[in-house]
């Protein structure tokens, strides 16, 4: 009986795990897609007000901030792929590794891209929110 327990505790959590992983992803997708499409409503949506959001030349922005630069197009993204990517999950917290590789408008200048990020997501009153994300440059 002790065993036919812990199996079903196994299987629970298991079955468990694998959904908070999809619900993890599909907001990865999401923010993906928000990135080359950007509205405040997409955006508000899939980032917590408390957000911090470091870019890989050492810029930080808030929540504001970040949905400000993407809706007015000074981050302009034509593309976004994510590569390689991994999810970590730690109870309410989900650790999102990728390669973010893009095509960019800079000033109206085409520019590709391709750097290392590190997103966290929290879960808040049961949606999965963007909290952190940091990116990075990769070794040449």
């Amino acid at each position: 009986m002790k065993t036919i327990l812990t199996l079903a505790l196994f299987f629970s959590l298991t079955i468990a795990f694998a959904q908070a992983e999809k619900e993890v992803s599909s907001q990865v997708e999401k923010l993906r897609l928000a990135l080359i499409d950007p509205t405040v409503a997409n955006l508000s949506e899939l980032s917590s007000i408390h957000l911090s959001y470091g870019h890989s030349s050492g810029k930080l922005e808030n929540q504001a901030q970040f949905i400000e630069a993407l809706v007015s197009g000074a981050s302009d993204f034509a593309t976004v792929e994510f590569q390689d990517q991994t999810i970590q999950l730690e109870k309410n917290l989900a650790i999102v590794r990728h390669n973010l590789a893009a095509d960019v408008l800079d000033g109206g200048i085409a520019n590709s891209i391709k750097i290392g990020v590190i997103l966290v997501w929290h879960k808040e009153k049961g949606d999965w929110k963007l909290i952190a994300r940091q990116a990075y440059k990769l070794p040449q």
